[in-house]
């Protein structure tokens, strides 16, 4: 899978824009909340939530919490 399925791009941009509103949002609660929205797959929703990882550990450890 990558990250040019256009639902699971979406979703990740999603949740990024949240957590700049919110940085300390909880991000299981998030991946959640985008997986409904973007009606993503179970295997989509678990490819999210590592790609989420890896952009937050790209911008810093103070992100990549939770």
């Amino acid at each position: 899978m990558s990250l040019g399925e256009p639902n699971v791009k979406r979703a990740l941009e999603w949740i990024l824009a949240q957590l700049e509103k919110e940085p300390g949002a909880k991000r299981s609660k998030l991946i959640d909340e985008a997986a409904r929205e973007f009606d993503l797959t179970p295997i989509e929703e678990d490819f999210l939530q590592r790609q989420l990882v890896d952009e937050l550990k790209k911008k810093g450890p103070s992100q990549a919490t939770s």
